[in-house]
């Protein structure tokens, strides 16, 4: 395994200074330049961008360079490795071994790491900071880690990004330009003809909002971490796509009747070109497929549902040593309950979304349920007032089982 170099400082761990929440939508915050939630969506939330100077003062990288190898050699996580070694791009996926990297003294290579806050609770709580914005649409933090020279090349994303400086400098040059032409036969998206308009240095604290489209080149100067805080843009594709699958399981669920009857035509002649497209199966198919409808309950429902599925990755722990349901309402009792960092918990008026699955939310529910949602857990004494609720214990029981929820550990 190879020796972290003595002459390259160990990055900090500890975020003492992290605020506890995220700011509420009048609430003034350093995070938005001492700009409300309200004032930051409305002037500059996908319309253009802004340089926040100490966002977040006195911040440190969540985890160190060392906890972020081990997290890049592991399976769970996603990463890629990305050089520029000789002037030419070269791009590799993860996991890789601790030798498999190159020497944080070698110059102009970046590694990425998707996810982090799935797999720790120190940026899991950096990226709560941003839940001033819906649930449904953020989607991750990821962390590049560079050295002197690093970068991944000029390019653009298609959705928003928060760029928060954790550790070390890095320079960042942007443009609105219009001409969003790649570079050929690159195993990486680098634009063709990048134009900065504005340039700055961010360090420590630091941070860079950019909304979809806005071409981009970060170039660390010195070893730096970046936090990279995303957010969920489906294509139009995707969502028709996933939609339509959507209501084919539902319609196949509840077929009856004429959504369960077979294709039919009596009236169909006989054919001398029996390998013609019959324009009466055009044109009854096409009668079928008119009667497909759908309501604003159903696209809720997908959207839940789609918005609240884990990443193919997940992988939910369940306890160790699982406690029944009496004794896990006696522990909650004395500790609360809180949601997983990989937990997706969704709702509506009608009904909840978690971890893909949906399900109707009932007056009693509503008691609760949009509470853990939106906190992401239940205090003790909260929980002791909501235990007469049978129902409730049982549910919690079972997602506690499945590792979707925990209590905390007894003192």
């Amino acid at each position: 395994m190879r020796q972290q170099p003595s002459d390259v400082t160990p990055l900090p761990q500890n975020n003492h200074s992290l605020p506890s929440r995220a700011p509420l939508p009048d609430e003034v915050s350093p995070l938005l330049g001492n700009r409300t939630p309200r004032q930051f969506m409305r002037r500059y939330w996908q319309k253009k961008p802004l340089l926040i100077r100490q966002a977040v003062p006195g911040i440190s990288a969540p985890l160190s360079r060392d906890e972020l190898f081990e997290l890049a050699d592991s399976d769970d996580a996603e990463s890629r490795l990305i050089t520029h070694f000789r002037n030419t791009w070269n791009l590799e996926h993860g996991p890789f071994a601790p030798d498999e990297l190159p020497s944080v003294k070698k110059r102009d290579w970046t590694l990425l790491v998707q996810g982090v806050n799935l797999h720790d609770d120190r940026a899991h709580a950096l990226m709560n900071l941003f839940r001033f914005i819906p649930d449904a649409r953020l989607d991750d933090l990821m962390i590049s880690y560079a050295t002197d020279g690093g970068g991944v090349g000029p390019h653009f994303d298609s959705y928003d990004v928060f760029l928060l400086q954790v550790h070390g400098k890095r320079r960042w040059r942007i443009g609105a330009q219009r001409d969003l032409s790649l570079k050929p036969g690159l195993p990486l998206k680098v634009l063709q003809h990048f134009e900065a308009e504005e340039e700055w240095v961010l360090e420590p604290g630091d941070m860079l909002y950019l909304p979809p489209h806005i071409a981009h080149d970060g170039v660390a100067e010195g070893e730096c971490m970046t936090c990279s805080i995303g957010f969920r843009a489906p294509s139009a594709h995707e969502l028709t796509a996933q939609f339509l699958y959507h209501l084919a399981e539902r319609t196949g669920e509840k077929a009856s009747g004429k959504a369960d009857a077979r294709y039919r035509d009596p009236a169909q002649p006989p054919v001398d070109t029996p390998a013609a497209l019959p324009s009466l199966l055009v044109e009854r198919v096409g009668a079928i497929l008119a009667n497909v409808d759908w309501s604003d309950k159903d696209i809720a429902e997908f959207l839940g549902t789609y918005l609240s599925e884990p990443k193919a990755n997940v992988v939910f722990d369940p306890p160790t040593r699982t406690l029944n349901e009496q004794k896990f309402v006696e522990r909650a009792k004395k500790t609360g309950i809180r949601l997983d960092r990989k937990t997706i918990l969704l709702y509506n008026t009608h009904s909840y979304f978690v971890n893909g699955e949906a399900a109707a939310l009932s007056a009693k529910a509503k008691k609760w349920l949009p509470e853990l949602a939106d906190t992401r857990r239940l205090e003790a004494k909260r929980f002791v007032t909501l235990t007469g609720d049978l129902a409730m214990t049982s549910l919690l029981h079972e997602w506690y089982r499945a590792g979707w929820i925990h209590t905390d550990s007894l003192a």
